[in-house]
């Protein structure tokens, strides 16, 4: 059956090895000093390994590929613990897979699994705001939070908020998302390149005036797209035959977001021309974390 499924890039793979834990399906593997997927039938395609690969290594693709077995992988999870299986348990319910989630909680309930904590764990556990609450698997990038909440509690008095007139957008081009992009068109030419995830903007409620104004745009998510590849290969162009004077990166906190970094930086570097590269990380809240010249 075609689905999706992850591919490893060995070339970008350095066996690190940070993607293994980060599995609890217990797909990935490292053999011969690479991370490799041991089996179709454990992974599941969501991709909670991506953001912990430091080198972009890992993506997405659609291909043939056995179906996923929620029942095999429960096998492999039992014997590793409860913390393990609470861990893809909630993997399943942050990811909204419910035909697996109740094949999990099925198989848990047949072989009377006792998931109760013990003294140990009773003793680490600690009250959890509302905002600490993430996704047990690492996917901070799927973790639901309310803002109203918060912003309900700290919001100020009406007649102190001031009402202002449409901004006008600082978009010079289009289009703007970089499958779409022709990296010889003529306003990238000597340009500064604003490369945005796709969610930054609609978090930053000042992203043209911050970042836009007076720049290029390209946006993708490193995550969810397709074609990483075909990325690189305009991102390289745009640097060697567009003469781009600077590149700036704008990311989410988010773990996942990191693979936008990384496909910047091998442009470069396979462009063979050293251009200042600027890395922002931005918050869930639209707060700027960190701005540095890589």
């Amino acid at each position: 059956m075609k689905r999706e499924i992850i591919f490893i890039d060995e070339d970008l793979c350095d066996g690190c090895g940070i993607c293994i834990p980060n599995c609890h399906e217990g797909a990935l593997q490292l053999v011969d000093g690479k991370a490799r997927l041991i089996s179709d039938l454990f992974c599941d395609g969501l991709g909670a390994c991506i953001g912990h690969c430091p080198q972009g290594a890992i993506t997405i693709e659609e291909r043939e590929a056995e179906a996923y077995d929620e029942r095999k992988v429960m096998e492999l999870m039992v014997p590793k613990g409860r913390n393990t299986i609470l861990a893809h348990i909630q993997h399943l319910k942050d990811h909204n897979e419910e035909g697996f989630l109740k094949e999990a909680i099925a198989y848990i309930k047949e072989h009377n699994i006792d998931l109760s904590p013990s003294e140990e764990d009773l003793k680490k556990m600690k009250p959890m705001h509302h905002h600490d609450e993430g996704s047990a698997c690492g996917c901070q990038g799927s973790m639901p939070v309310d803002f109203r909440f918060e912003d309900a509690i700290k919001a100020p008095a009406a007649e102190t908020i001031a009402v202002q007139a449409d901004t006008p957008s600082e978009l010079r081009q289009w289009p703007v998302q970089l499958h779409l992009l022709n990296p010889g068109a003529s306003y990238l030419k000597n340009a500064d390149l604003v490369l945005a995830s796709d969610c930054s903007a609609f978090t930053m409620g000042n992203f043209h005036q911050k970042f836009l104004k007076g720049k290029a745009l390209a946006i993708a998510c490193p995550k969810l797209d397709t074609g990483k590849d075909v990325y690189i290969d305009k991102l390289s162009s745009m640097v060697a035959n567009s003469n781009l004077n600077t590149m700036t990166v704008v990311m989410m906190e988010v773990p996942c977001c990191g693979g936008l970094s990384q496909l910047a930086k091998i442009a470069i570097d396979r462009a063979g021309r050293k251009i200042p590269l600027k890395e922002v990380i931005v918050s869930i809240r639209g707060e700027i974390l960190s701005e540095s010249w890589a």
